[in-house]
């Protein structure tokens, strides 16, 4: 039986195998702390008024109207000149317009995602909406995952890129980026159930939690050990991480994809979520990638970083326009 979250978790309990705590005697509220949980309550409220507003028109229509307001807004902020960087030190050979042009596409492109984010059990409800392009691996391998690692990249909706695990009955759990403020954090952990049954590890820290990064790391080994399988975004840069070839340019590399597989006999599924078209439409492509088990451990987990970030480059070079480059990379 694959391990999972309860159903029904304690608030910003993200920890499956931990005993419950203590409760400690409550003590009443600072005046600062009282302050931060009234501006944290109005941020929420502020979001799902925007949801609200969202949710009010139907998915396709909301989808173009904020692509159209992201690409007129977001290249008058600081993020847009990071974007254009990158994208120069990845297509040296085209031109500043070329550039600047994928660029626009890409806040579009993060524009229908912000959209996407709010109302996925509406894209999840319509199977049409999403299609497996590697059917025959999918069809082979459903019954028989094992443990595993899904890895994908910020592409398209990357969101969704976990979804054949989660049609094929394999109850995925997934790492994700912690909120500050913690309706939020339930808010965006809510939003996401249905895409990963197993729940959600938190990386980072929010206000009522007990992780810690280094927790996360060793709760998500014990879980793909136990026959979990474990959804990653692995395509940014990482302070402690491997540098390996990224267009031609060391990067350092997110590796726990490849030391936990690699550590714990695990499989690595590669996907991609891409657009199609401008409506809330993907394909989703499949990649096993072979996880070497030599004498030297190490040069196994920079082999496997390696082919991963090749295999990325490889899908961003097709589709450039559907991938994050405002995000840090290189530096």
């Amino acid at each position: 039986m694959n391990p999972s979250f309860s159903r029904n978790p304690p608030p910003f309990l993200r920890d499956p195998l931990a005993q419950p705590a203590r409760t400690a005697p409550a003590r009443a509220k600072t005046s600062s702390e009282r302050l931060l949980d009234l501006r944290y309550r109005l941020e929420y409220a502020a979001l799902r008024a925007l949801m609200l507003v969202v949710r009010a028109v139907p998915l396709d229509t909301g989808v173009k109207i904020w692509a159209r307001i992201w690409r007129r807004l977001a290249p008058h902020q600081r993020r847009h000149k990071r974007a254009l960087a990158n994208l120069k030190l990845a297509f040296p050979e085209k031109t500043d317009a070329e550039r600047e042009a994928i660029a626009l596409d890409m806040w579009e492109n993060l524009g229908r995602v912000m959209v996407e984010l709010i109302q996925l059990d509406r894209i999840l409800a319509d199977p049409s909406r999403i299609e497996i392009a590697s059917a025959d691996i999918f069809a082979r391998y459903r019954n028989k995952l094992g443990p595993a690692v899904g890895v994908s990249l910020h592409m398209g909706n990357w969101e969704l890129a976990i979804w054949p695990l989660t049609l094929a009955g394999a109850n995925p759990a997934a790492v994700y980026r912690t909120v500050k403020n913690p309706y939020v954090d339930q808010l965006l952990r809510d939003q996401r159930k249905d895409l990963y049954p197993a729940g959600l590890f938190g990386k980072g820290k929010v206000l009522g939690s007990r992780e810690e990064g280094q927790k996360t790391a060793r709760l998500i080994m014990d879980y793909v050990r136990r026959g979990g399988r474990l959804g990653l975004v692995c395509d940014l840069y990482d302070n402690h991480g491997i540098p390996v070839p990224f267009f031609g340019r060391d990067a350092k590399s997110v590796a726990i994809a490849a030391m936990i597989a690699r550590r714990v006999g695990a499989r690595i599924w590669m996907a991609r979520c891409l657009r199609v078209g401008k409506q809330s439409r993907f394909q989703i492509e499949l990649i096993e990638l072979k996880v070497p088990r030599t004498r030297d451990k190490s040069a196994d987990i920079r082999n496997i970083t390696a082919a991963m970030q090749a295999q990325f480059e490889a899908w961003v070079r097709d589709a450039p326009e559907q991938w994050m480059w405002s995000n840090r990379r290189w530096s």
